[in-house]
């Protein structure tokens, strides 16, 4: 008699396999808390002590930090992505730079962490290396659909661009210099309007306050 298959309805769940599913996803989220709360480098004893479980646990169900690493980007990539799908990519070239700016600012103020834990660990990781490039190219890729303009500039200006839109300048112009949200959107904003010969001032008032600049 052969075994029953997974979509036989007359199949039980394995209690075990349940077990283990649910204490990986506690391990993970765990992981993703201790980030959350600026603890960029979590230790996996750090990790297991969140978890609620024993370090020799944590190592049954993730032979290393990479595949750790691997798990958690398994289960955070759908969520992580979505945030820099939709948004209103109609309208004109000035309007839909600043609607790419900021939709891109919300997406890294959620995910500064997450980031910024990823960069911190990059050099001794291959799998967060690999994730890394790999987003960074599905983020080329969208600002191509939210600018089809970009193709027409030089190539250097192309790479302006898209420094200028990524999360290292975000990151630096809110965490290094000081400023605010909307303050780090229009100088972003009136930079690509240079780049792309665009005639028009930056959003709201044209002369930003001194006080409402920093944080």
């Amino acid at each position: 008699m052969t075994k029953a298959s997974k979509l036989d309805p007359g199949t039980k769940p394995d209690g075990r396999l349940q077990r283990s599913e649910r204490s990986r996803r506690l391990i993970v989220e765990a992981s993703q808390q201790l980030i959350a709360e600026g603890i960029l480098v979590p230790t996996a004893q750090q990790v297991a002590d969140r978890a609620g479980v024993g370090i020799r646990t944590l190592f049954r169900h993730f032979a290393d930090m990479e595949s750790l690493y691997a798990t958690a980007d398994n289960y955070l990539r759908a969520s992580y992505e979505g945030l820099f799908l939709g948004g209103d990519r109609a309208g004109t070239l000035a309007e839909r730079v600043l609607h790419a700016i900021e939709a891109r600012a919300t997406a890294y103020e959620k995910l500064s962490p997450l980031i910024l834990s990823t960069r911190a660990q990059m050099w001794r990781s291959t799998v967060l290396q690999k994730n890394y490039a790999r987003n960074q190219r599905g983020l080329r890729k969208d600002l191509a659909d939210w600018l089809p303009e970009l193709l027409a500039l030089a190539p250097h200006k192309r790479e302006a661009v898209e420094a200028l839109t990524s999360f290292e300048t975000w990151d630096r112009l809110r965490s290094m210099q000081g400023l605010t949200r909307k303050a780090s959107i229009e100088v972003i904003y009136e930079m690509l309007c240079l780049l792309f010969a665009i005639d028009q001032a930056a959003p709201g008032d044209s002369a930003t306050r001194e006080g409402d600049v920093r944080t």
